[in-house]
């Protein structure tokens, strides 16, 4: 069976047109097993070759707040804590134009602040741009302006809470 042979669903989440397959989802973000499958193989890229690991930071956060998990019953504490840190390093990165190495430390120090963190109600549509994107990049620089693409699309569809965002980081910085 070949890669063309196999069945596409789209992702309940972001929307991607990914395989409609069998398998594992991440804990508290919500997915199919093709996007989570397809994540997987982006990051095995960035992993394997560091020409393509630059931006890491951002394939992770532009993943996360894209697969935001689920408010009903109730959004679980590890799903708001993701959709809130993640948003900041999209900030700090793409509009404070903080390195991305310094975005992971930065995180680590928001981490601290969990009673600044609350649901935040996703988007209608949480980018054009998908996973499916960097997945089909061929060549390092390809996959880095697919992954900026990816993170300025998940950051704009989280447009509604650039303000909430705007001031964690402004008390961190």
């Amino acid at each position: 069976m070949s890669a063309e042979d196999v069945a596409t669903a789209p992702c309940p989440w972001c929307g991607a047109e990914v395989p409609d397959i069998e398998g594992p989802i991440h804990r508290y973000m919500t997915s199919s097993p093709g996007c989570w499958a397809t994540f997987g193989t982006v990051l095995e890229r960035e992993y394997a070759n560091a020409a393509y690991a630059r931006l890491h930071r951002l394939t992770v956060d532009a993943y996360a707040v894209q697969h935001p998990g689920e408010a009903d019953p109730e959004p679980s504490p590890q799903a708001i804590r993701s959709v809130c840190l993640h948003l900041i390093s999209l900030y700090a990165v793409l509009e404070r134009r903080v390195e991305p190495a310094h975005a992971t430390r930065l995180l680590s120090t928001a981490s601290q602040h969990r009673d600044w963190f609350r649901w935040l109600e996703p988007p209608t549509t949480v980018g054009e741009v998908t996973v499916v994107d960097v997945a089909l990049a061929t060549t390092a620089e390809a996959h880095e302006q697919a992954v900026t693409r990816w993170a300025e699309s998940a950051w704009g569809a989280w447009r509604d809470h650039h303000a909430t965002v705007a001031g964690w980081v402004g008390k961190l910085l």
